[in-house]
């Protein structure tokens, strides 16, 4: 079967003067757009460099763009899930896309194409395989096992086809994986972190908006708010955050995201504290709910540069979360925030110690919030328009 491709979505006009190469740049992913880590990350990068001047072109199964952003969309029809079916699709869909509509420099999201390329982002190692099922029948743990597998073989057979000139990963942890199982590979790899959209997040542009957030939640005079935010429940660590709750007093937790609800609800039953989780579900803006919130807390298990973690730093707010890449580029422990394991009792300890603390609340946020601050958008984009730069200069 040929797989078809269309040109729907915003598109340069044919009146337009044609970019000189050394100003075209493309993109391929699986999903594009402003929810979802890795999507969202692929969406702010193109906008930047079309923003910079490039003439940009996403290949993709689904791409969220604004209409007027000057992107041309080449979008990949096919299933776009689950996993275990869209990913091989794209491999064979994408590559025939690549080969029909790239221009000027490549760069891929991981290893999803055969076509040979310049440059391959990994946000996620696909060789420490920690996926986990968004629930927890035998039918969804068969896909992740299914999709592990896939990516762990993808990664060794679309590395060698694509042989990009550069690795550029999410974070110095993420950068040392990938050396760690590819060290052939291991001069071309480096380190261009995630950002973040410092003046959306910034603490207060939404205080009405927060308020009128956490009056929605009804809580109780005195009461602490903590967010968790993110799917993929299992391996993000909501389960440890509920047990917290049942181990210290005056905190409530808003959960953003999805997974299986009726199962985590149960557990918050089952310890007493179902009254004091909230679920709001997926959300295209959570700035107001970060807001809203008085700590994030996020105990995962792999994380390549979690995304919401900046995001609750520029919000100014205290972070509780597990070593895991990123996280150790962002987090002090004590300075501005906790860095915390995945037992309840310690997660329950820290968040006493917020809760006793107005002071230290306040401390630990105003420092997250400047940390948060080297890691904009603009920042991103720009080093990745300088490693463009070096790559035309290293074959001209």
């Amino acid at each position: 079967m040929v797989a078809r491709l269309s040109t729907a979505g915003p598109s340069r006009t044919d009146d337009v003067e044609p970019a000189p190469v050394s100003r075209q740049i493309t993109l391929v992913a699986h999903h594009v757009g402003p929810v979802g880590g890795m999507e969202r990350i692929i969406s702010e990068l193109a906008l930047g460099l079309r923003r910079r001047g490039h003439a940009v072109t996403v290949i993709a199964y689904e791409c969220d763009l604004p209409a007027d952003s000057g992107v041309t969309v080449r979008r990949v029809r096919g299933p776009s899930r689950p996993f275990v079916l869209s990913y091989p699709w794209f491999m064979v869909a994408g590559t025939l896309a690549v080969r029909r509509w790239r221009k000027g420099l490549v760069q891929v999201m991981g290893a999803i194409v055969l076509n040979s390329v310049d440059v391959i982002a990994i946000q996620y190692c696909q060789q420490v395989g920690p996926a986990t099922p968004s629930r927890s029948n035998w039918l969804y743990r068969m896909n992740v096992k299914a999709s592990g597998l896939l990516g762990r073989i993808a990664e060794r057979v679309c590395f060698a086809m694509n042989d990009p000139r550069r690795f550029v990963c999410a974070s110095e942890g993420v950068a040392e994986e990938l050396r760690g199982y590819f060290p052939k590979l291991a001069d071309r790899v480096g380190t261009i972190q995630n950002g973040v959209d410092v003046d959306a997040f910034a603490p207060g542009s939404r205080a009405e908006e927060a308020r009128e957030a956490r009056r929605a939640l009804e809580l109780a005079e005195g009461r602490n708010l903590a967010i968790f935010v993110g799917s993929e429940w299992e391996r993000k660590g909501l389960e440890p955050v509920i047990g917290a709750l049942a181990l210290v007093e005056g905190w409530d937790l808003l959960v953003v995201g999805a997974g299986d609800r009726d199962r985590y609800q149960a557990i918050a039953d089952r310890l007493g504290v179902g009254g004091a989780v909230h679920w709001h579900g997926v959300s295209r803006d959570v700035a107001p709910l970060y807001q809203a919130a008085d700590a994030f807390v996020f105990p995962t298990s792999y994380e390549a540069f979690p995304l919401v973690a900046l995001e609750a730093a520029a919000s100014g707010l205290p972070i509780l979360a597990t070593p895991v890449n990123g996280v150790r580029e962002l987090v002090q422990d004590a300075h501005n925030g906790f860095l915390i394991s995945r037992e309840p009792a310690d997660i329950a300890e820290r968040l006493r110690q917020l809760a006793e603390s107005a002071e230290l609340r306040e401390r630990l946020g105003a420092a997250a919030r400047t940390s948060a601050l080297q890691y904009s958008w603009d920042k991103m984009v720009l080093r990745h328009d300088a490693l463009y730069a070096s790559l035309l200069d290293a074959q001209s």
